[in-house]
C-alpha cells in the first residue's frame, strides 16, 4: 500500500509568480511586486565576536528568500554591510588590546567561513562603515541644510519632530519607543537632547577612538546614519527589500527611515522583512550573558547542512529557543534525507518540489517544508512510497541543502 503523503491531500501544486511575506510596516502578509532585478539590503554584523546561531537564523531567512526569488526568475543584488566602527566594537578592541580594524578583520574572516559552510548566497557587496564616511557626512550635511538637525555639546542630533511619521515602521507609542531606545543603545535621558527619541548623527570621538574630519567637527558617525549611507551608495534611494533581526525594527530601522526619507523625499524601502530572535534553553541569547551558541562550534559537532535543516524547523518570524538536543536530531534528519536521496539526479518539476515552492511562497513557511522533506524521506526509507528519489534532491536543493555530497 502506498502511503499518502502531505502533498497528495491537495490538488496538484502550482507555482505562483510571486512570494508572499509579512511586511513589518504594513503589519500584514503582502504579495511582493518586484521587477526582474531585486535590490535587497540586510543589516550585517558588528564584527566584535563570532557568528552565533541568531546570526545564522537571520541570514538563512534572507538566503531562502533569495533562492526562491531566483527560482522564480529574478536576479537579486544583496548588499550586507559591516558595522566596523560603533559603540560596541571600539570598547571590545580596547579590552583585547588590538586595533578595532584588526578585530573587525579577524571576526569577518570567521563570519565568512561560517556563512560559506552554511551555504548562504554571498553578498554582492559588503560595504564597510569605515570606508563610507564621506557618504555619511554628505547625508548629515543635507539633513542640516533641511533643518532636521541640531548640535549640542559637539554632538549633532537628528530632530525627530521634523519627521512627522516617525514610528510608522514599529507602530510603537512614544513611551514604548523611549523605553526601547534606552535598552538598545540610545540615551533618552540625556539632557543635551531636545526630545528623548532624538538620535546621534555625528559625535566627538573619545580618547583613543578613531576620528574623521567633518563640517560638524572631528569625530565619528552615529550608528543609524551608517546604513543609510551604505545602502544609498550601493542600491540607490529606494530599496526593494530591507531586512534584519527583529531587534533592529526600533530604533535602528525606524531611524534609518527618518533620516533617509528626510533627505530624498522617497520611500526608503518598499518592503520590510524581519527575522525573529533566538534564545538558548530558556534564556535570551546574548554576549553579555555569555550563553551564545557559536556556529563555528556547532559545525564541529554536526554537518552544516544539519544546522540549516534545524533552523528551518522554526518559522523565521517567530522568536524561538534553541536546545542542545536539536543538533543531534537535525543530524539524524539529514542522514535520513541523504539515504533517501541516494545520490539521484534532481527532478525539479515534481509534486514534492512544488510543495516546497508553495510553502516558501506562503510567508516562508519552512516548518511546512521541513515536515514535507522528512515525511518524504521517511516514506522512502520505510519502503511505502514509490517517490522518485530525485524529487527529494531537488526539493532540498531549493532550500540550499545539497544531498549529493
Amino acid at each position: 500500500m502506498v502511503k499518502e503523503l502531505p502533498w497528495s491531500k491537495t490538488k496538484k501544486a502550482t507555482t505562483p509568480m510571486t512570494m508572499r511575506l509579512f511586511d513589518t510596516a504594513h503589519q500584514q502578509i503582502v504579495d511582493l511586486e518586484l521587477d526582474d532585478h531585486v535590490r535587497m539590503y540586510v543589516c550585517g554584523i558588528t564584527p566584535y565576536d563570532s557568528t552565533h546561531l541568531g546570526h545564522a537564523a537571520t541570514y538563512l531567512t534572507y538566503d531562502l528568500i533569495i533562492r526562491r526569488l531566483e527560482d522564480l526568475g529574478h536576479t537579486v543584488e544583496l548588499v550586507r554591510n559591516v558595522t566596523d566602527v560603533d559603540d560596541s566594537i571600539l570598547p571590545k578592541a580596547r579590552e583585547l588590546g588590538i586595533d578595532f580594524l584588526e578585530l573587525a578583520e579577524l571576526e569577518m574572516d570567521r563570519f565568512s567561513q561560517d556563512m560559506e559552510a552554511l551555504n548562504t548566497r554571498p553578498a554582492t557587496l559588503e560595504p564597510r562603515a569605515t570606508q563610507s564616511i564621506a557618504g555619511m557626512i554628505e547625508l548629515i550635511r543635507v539633513l542640516e541644510s533641511g533643518g532636521h538637525t541640531y548640535t549640542n555639546d559637539g554632538i549633532t542630533y537628528f530632530d525627530v519632530t521634523t519627521f512627522t511619521s516617525f514610528g510608522k515602521l514599529s507602530h510603537l507609542t512614544s513611551e514604548e519607543m523611549t523605553a526601547l531606545a534606552a535598552e538598545r543603545g540610545g540615551s533618552p535621558d540625556d539632557p543635551r537632547q531636545r526630545n528623548p527619541l532624538d538620535f546621534v548623527l555625528w559625535q566627538p570621538s573619545g580618547d583613543g577612538e578613531p576620528q574623521w574630519d567633518s563640517p560638524f567637527g572631528p569625530g565619528r558617525p552615529g550608528w543609524h546614519i551608517e546604513c543609510s549611507a551604505m545602502s544609498m551608495e550601493a542600491l540607490g534611494t529606494t530599496i526593494d527589500i530591507h531586512g534584519g533581526g527583529g531587534d533592529l525594527i526600533f530604533p535602528h530601522h525606524e531611524c534609518e527611515i527618518a533620516q533617509s526619507e528626510s533627505v530624498t523625499g522617497e520611500p526608503f524601502s518598499r518592503y520590510w522583512v524581519h527575522a525573529g530572535l533566538v534564545a538558548y534553553q530558556g534564556t535570551k541569547m546574548s554576549k553579555s550573558l555569555g550563553n551564545l551558541v557559536f556556529v563555528s562550534d556547532l559545525r564541529q559537532q554536526i554537518d552544516p547542512r544539519a544546522i540549516r535543516l534545524a533552523l528551518m524547523a522554526h518559522h523565521y518570524r517567530s522568536d524561538f529557543e534553541w536546545f542542545d538536543e536539536e543538533a543531534e536530531r537535525a543530524q539524524s534528519h539529514l542522514e535520513l534525507l541523504v539515504r533517501a536521496a541516494g545520490g539521484a539526479a534532481p527532478v525539479n518539476n515534481s509534486p514534492l518540489a512544488n510543495e516546497v515552492r508553495d510553502a516558501l511562497d506562503d510567508d516562508l513557511d519552512t516548518p511546512r517544508v521541513h515536515a514535507a522533506l522528512i515525511a518524504a524521506a521517511q516514506s522512502v526509507e520505510d519502503g511505502v512510497s514509490s517517490l522518485n528519489q530525485g524529487s527529494i534532491v531537488a526539493a532540498a536543493s531549493l532550500c540550499g541543502i545539497d544531498l549529493r555530497h
